[in-house]
């Protein structure tokens, strides 16, 4: 029988195509060779032919998804190594230890670290389970003194049982461990190892440089409160005697130069004394021994009695005190010396910094939640923010100049500041260079009562009285 063109055609791609697309073709080219010898009729090899050519085509794309399928998994294969290549590299410069247990206590991932940290064996494997570290690290007695299997059961009960957790563990070897351990949802635990070793050896000096600065700052405290003592007792002699010889109560003095060094020495003395005191409550301060006698106090005769005693430095120096007091009386519950202590301080700084002439406001007034808010505000050189931090330093000057320009030892901001603190309060300096300063103290509300119970009342008119 003839056989068309179209088969002989496809009879010769079959045949080239055979070597690449399989034995499966391999199988349709010879069934069309077995065709030419068939006596068959031309319709019904036409149909033959369609049902080949067809069953080609579908081998062909199945062979071509097949390989397109394989490209993809040997890219998602190289993908995939290359990512666990660098989470594996990741862990092993992590610096720390760390592990992953699955649930049933296989270790499923784990890097170097985590087996020098804990001194295991170094060829752990997937092999490994969680049970047969934990019985290495118990005969080897990081454990101390246990019973192995007993150890073993307890502790990876509590390995699954206590996470999220943060624990530390020493090392026979001495080396302190910090151990992390969380869930993942899957059951998982995560571990995380971390060498502090040098960090709690670095405590520890700490620990000993802070416990020998308190004992070097209560030696020093103990000094100057002894000291203190000691030179009070001349010094009183010294201003008593100068007083009588200055009043001439034994008989006039001849000679008037005399009477002006008594003067003289009178005043050195109360200076000196001033002086001695504010060391000594700075040393209470610092060493928390300030012992405050608290009472139900008039704000507004606190305030006039450190204006009366200020008045006359102020007019000296051509300075205006100025009192804002409210006409309701403010009552709190304070120490009076302490309180007259701040005024006394911050009135002495306002004046001794303002130019001249220049004024100088004191105020008193309660805020809306029933705070105590006072204020002493002037206009002299001011301070920058720099200068006020060195100046709340006890024996610090805003300026180095200061000292030389205006006196004083810098213990007036830093004892003010300790009084406040002590009364549970807090003062706020707000100045500017050349502008002035305002120094605004607030004491809580738990203090304050504008109104005075009739017990406060009658502790005030008491402590009056006396």
């Amino acid at each position: 029988m003839r056989i068309p063109a179209r088969l002989s055609r496809l009879r010769r791609r079959l045949r080239g195509g055979a070597d690449a697309i399989g034995p499966s073709i391999v199988g349709a080219g010879a069934a069309v060779s077995a065709l030419m010898w068939l006596e068959i009729s031309p319709a019904a090899g036409s149909l033959f032919l369609l049902a080949v050519g067809t069953l080609t085509w579908l081998v062909l794309r199945a062979l071509r998804r097949q390989r397109l399928a394989e490209l993809r998994q040997r890219r998602s294969e190289r993908r995939l190594e290359r990512q666990r290549a660098l989470f594996q590299s990741t862990l092993e410069n992590l610096g720390e230890g760390f592990s992953v247990f699955s649930r049933s206590g296989r270790l499923v991932m784990w890097n170097t670290r985590f087996g020098e940290l804990l001194g295991l064996a170094a060829d752990l494997g997937p092999d490994a389970k969680l049970p047969d570290l934990i019985r290495q690290l118990a005969r080897r007695g990081d454990f101390g003194e246990v019973e192995p299997e007993a150890e073993i059961a307890r502790r990876v009960e509590r390995f699954y049982r206590n996470v999220p957790t943060v624990s530390e563990h020493a090392m026979p070897s001495g080396r302190m461990l910090r151990i992390g351990r969380r869930a993942t949802p899957s059951g998982a635990i995560v571990t995380v190892y971390s060498d502090i070793t040098e960090l709690k050896a670095f405590e520890r000096k700490l620990v000993e440089a802070r416990s020998h600065a308190e004992l070097a700052n209560h030696a020093k405290g103990e000094f100057l409160a002894n000291m203190s003592h000691e030179l009070r007792t001349p010094l009183n002699a010294i201003i008593g005697f100068s007083e009588i010889i200055a009043d001439q109560i034994f008989g006039p003095i001849k000679n008037e130069k005399y009477l002006e060094y008594i003067k003289d020495i009178h005043e050195s003395s109360l200076h000196l004394l001033l002086i001695i005191n504010d060391i000594l409550d700075m040393s209470k301060i610092e060493a928390g021994k300030l012992e405050l006698s608290k009472q139900a106090l008039s704000l507004q005769r606190v305030i006039g009695d450190a204006v009366r005693i200020m008045q006359e430095r102020a007019r000296e120096s051509g300075i205006e005190l100025i009192q804002e007091l409210p006409g309701e009386e403010i009552v709190t519950w304070a120490d009076e010396r302490a309180m007259k202590q701040i005024f006394l301080n911050l009135i002495s700084n306002a004046v001794k910094f303002s130019d001249k002439p220049g004024k100088v406001y004191v105020r008193a007034t309660v805020d809306r939640s029933a705070a105590v808010v006072l204020e002493v505000e002037d206009f002299g050189i001011g301070m920058t923010a720099e200068e006020q931090e060195r100046a709340l330093q006890p024996f610090g000057q805003a300026q180095p100049a200061t000292t030389r320009n205006y006196g004083g030892t810098g213990l007036g901001l830093p004892i003010t500041k300790g009084l406040v603190e002590a009364h549970a309060g807090s003062m706020v300096i707000d100045s500017r260079p050349g502008e002035g300063t305002l120094v605004r103290i607030l004491l809580p509300t738990e203090r304050t009562r504008p109104n005075p119970p009739s017990e406060w009342s009658a502790t005030t008119a008491t402590a009056q009285q006396s």
